[in-house]
């Protein structure tokens, strides 16, 4: 035994010299690439199946909990479908509405969190995570605070809209319930983001299923039993969130997997808030702007001349999307974490190759789930409608979105590495400019001038998704990786709090 410590550890700390409580960034991808005593092929066949051992233990149980935190809010639109056709409308205006801005604000102020956790950790920077994950929690709650008064007057803000009286008034009611939810968002990205910063996917998996099957059971007790309806299935939403929360929290208290990154509350995590802000403020606007596209598009439909047989063929084709969707997303998760670890742990060459990898295998899950929606495009529908017109419409919407499927399999990973490198505002810029001076812009020309309908619209979609595709693949493939590596050292120094270091740094063994 001896000591060792992290540059920011207030004080020593007694481990083992191969840590059976830590599993560190290991060097062994970086060690194959530079190893030239084997032939190229060699290289590339270890390096692959080192990879994808890694990768796939992320993105797979990263996939899980997405999808399962989707079922667990689809479940309560369920519930309160079957109360009636008011009651569904209201909560599917308080889920797909008011309550994704507030999921896609939060998530995206949680992104800074992945950025440097996952960067912190590869360079040994232990404790910097706990500090990184509270300091996150206090801006997001502050964040929340806001985000509650608009839920308080949602009612005002939807009449305003045009949404219909009763329809405003029932959706107040349920969003009034999700109060709760906001934060519970505000404690589950910062927590999140950490433990996968570590690697740790699998307990969140298992949290989010168990949370799943409570939720169900729950809830049916509660709008059903009780006869609560929407605010009481509203409340159970965000009970569920909470559930997820504190059993996170627990596990990262308790696990020795998390003793040297989890040291307790700290003071410290007040400090640096000016820098975590921008960087945070960055990483929402990164997502927000993404998200708000499609949901503008949709609006958008809702202007054409047969509105109703278009917004329901986009709705079915944005459902399928977003199911695909969360496959990416995983895929994104395993993307930030793997770049921002390899670049924390000085492997330029991992990192790069993590980056080719993670892309490649996104892109060829797409290309299938493309392939089967064209060969299905005739059939879809029916899973969400009877209708033959619909029907029709979605069929003539598949090579669109088998399109968007193939673009969805790329462009979320580039930005999953784009967070993993600190890029959150380049990326912002790209956004507001490839889906807002270009992609609505055509689509609306495409859509009216043109008399295309929602396939003029899409394909507008479609044109600022792949400027955007091009452009994030042009600076990833133009990326110095070594100059990262050093760009990461220089953040991390500048970001650690020197005044309060009792000790030099110590080397990790």
């Amino acid at each position: 035994m001896e000591y060792s410590s992290d540059s920011d550890l207030s004080e020593p700390m007694l481990v083992p010299k191969t840590s059976s409580l830590q599993q560190i960034v290991s060097s062994e991808l970086e060690d194959t690439l530079n190893n030239t005593d084997l032939s190229n092929f060699q290289r590339l066949r270890t390096a692959t199946w080192l990879e994808t051992k890694i990768l796939y233990r992320l993105a797979a149980p990263a996939v899980v909990v997405y999808l399962l935190n989707n079922v667990i809010s689809m479940s309560t639109q369920i519930f309160c479908g079957h109360l009636g056709n008011l009651e569904l409308a209201a909560s599917s205006l308080g889920n797909t509405g008011i309550q994704v801005f507030a999921y896609g604000l939060m998530l995206g102020m949680g992104s800074a969190v992945e950025t440097l956790c996952g960067q912190a950790y590869g360079a040994h920077k232990y404790e910097m995570l706990g500090i990184y994950m509270q300091r996150s929690t206090i801006l997001l709650v502050a964040t929340g605070i806001p985000l509650m008064i608009v839920y308080i007057f949602s009612k005002p803000l939807l009449l305003a809209l045009g949404e219909s009286a009763s329809i405003s008034a029932a959706a107040a009611v349920f969003v009034y319930g999700l109060i709760p939810q906001i934060f519970a968002y505000a404690c589950n990205f910062p927590i999140q983001k950490f433990l996968q910063a570590q690697s740790i996917v699998f307990p969140s998996a298992y949290i989010s299923a168990g949370a799943l099957v409570v939720h169900i059971v729950l809830s049916w007790v509660v709008v059903y039993k009780l006869d609560w309806g929407l605010l009481g299935a509203a409340l159970m939403l965000s009970f569920s969130w909470w559930i997820i929360v504190v059993a996170q929290f627990v596990y990262i208290v308790w696990t020795p997997r998390c003793k040297r990154t989890w040291r307790g509350f700290s003071i410290r995590a007040f400090s640096g808030l000016w820098r975590f802000l921008k960087l945070s403020a960055a990483s929402a606007v990164m997502l927000c702007l993404e998200t708000w596209y499609y949901q503008i598009i949709v609006l958008i439909a809702g202007l054409l001349q047969d509105a109703e047989i278009a917004l329901d063929s986009l709705s079915i084709c944005m459902t399928i999307t977003g199911w695909v969707f969360m496959v990416s997303v995983g895929f994104n998760a395993a993307a930030s974490v793997r770049v921002g670890n390899e670049l924390g742990a000085g492997h330029p060459k991992a990192a790069a190759f993590a980056v080719v990898m993670v892309t490649s295998s996104s892109f060829l899950i797409s290309v299938v789930c493309a392939i089967i929606v064209l060969a299905l495009r005739d059939v879809i529908s029916y899973i969400f409608t009877e209708g033959e017109t619909v029907s029709n419409a979605v069929s003539e919407l598949s090579p669109y979105l088998a399109i968007s499927i193939i673009l969805n399999g790329i462009q979320p990973v580039l930005s999953g590495v784009a967070v993993g490198c600190g890029w959150q505002a380049f990326v912002a810029y790209v956004n507001v400019g490839c889906y807002y001076i270009v992609g609505i812009p055509l689509g609306c020309l495409l859509g009216f001038k043109f008399d295309f309908g929602a396939q003029g619209i899409w394909g507008g979609m479609i044109g600022g998704t792949f400027i955007q595709t091009v452009i994030l693949i042009w600076v990833t493939v133009r990326t110095d990786w070594n100059k990262e590596v050093e760009k990461v050292r220089n953040r991390l120094d500048n970001w650690e709090d020197k005044k309060e270091r009792s000790h030099e740094d110590l080397p990790i063994n």
